[in-house]
């Protein structure tokens, strides 16, 4: 467990480290572009062992045990404030936390009784909406996540005050991402999309044109082409992450 988590806290420092590196010349907080919530992903060191071990050893008592940490971490979890990278996941995240609350509820009011059947299940429903929570903010593959980091500074950032001499300096490194997206290889997702997965390539394909385009445009001296593009990038990849929905 210890060496688990030692790589996990080192595979994080070097995604921070990369951030501010990065996006150095922006001055922007890493956490902000990191999608991640501390306080949900804190719930694990509760939800694993109760999944893990209590659960499927029916340990009622010790499923009982749990409830005053829950309480903890759930009014932490109630009290979290998404990072910039996850505004547009709020009514997804509110949603869902309305259902993980209702679970909370149901596990509280289990352990007061005694029937260890609905013990159980409440145990089961909260390690249910668990997960529910956490793919909210999941991303849905790495590349599309090292896209969006990009795709954030720029349309949040720089591109409000027009920066477009800073959003260009962006651009050879976004395409790249932008590539990597396009060539990702598509045996991996057909069983993850299903229907969906006919969708991919062309929506892939349509937003590294869209990135293209906009590289090309901001050579130019049109500010409203310089518009259109990025507008048009941000949409090509709002339709490629909607793919995964």
């Amino acid at each position: 467990m210890f060496m688990k988590k030692f790589v996990v806290f080192s595979c994080l420092f070097f995604f921070v480290f990369a951030a501010e590196m990065s996006f150095a010349q922006v001055k922007i907080d890493s956490t902000e572009i990191t999608s991640r919530v501390p306080e949900l992903t804190d719930f694990h060191d509760i939800i694993y062992p109760m999944w893990h071990n209590a659960y499927p050893a029916k340990d009622i008592k010790t499923l009982r045990e749990y409830v005053p940490q829950i309480k903890v971490s759930m009014e932490a979890i109630n009290n979290a404030v998404l990072p910039g990278i996850l505004k547009d996941k709020e009514a997804d995240w509110k949603g869902q936390l309305k259902e993980f609350n209702t679970a909370a509820e149901n596990y509280y009011k289990a352990a007061e009784g005694n029937d260890d059947e609905a013990m159980l299940v409440a145990a089961e429903k909260l390690h249910f909406q668990y997960e529910m929570m956490i793919r909210v903010i999941r991303p849905v593959l790495k590349e599309i996540d090292d896209y969006h980091q990009t795709l954030y500074i720029i349309y949040h950032k720089l591109y409000p005050d027009k920066q477009y001499d800073e959003i260009a300096k962006m651009m050879d490194n976004l395409v790249e991402k932008a590539g990597a997206i396009a060539q990702y290889p598509p045996d991996k997702l057909k069983k993850r999309l299903g229907e969906n997965f006919a969708k991919f390539e062309p929506a892939s394909k349509e937003l590294y044109d869209a990135t293209v385009a906009l590289k090309y445009a901001l050579n130019g001296t049109d500010p409203l082409k310089k518009d259109e593009a990025v507008q048009h990038m941000h949409t090509m990849y709002q339709n490629l992450e909607s793919v995964f929905e």
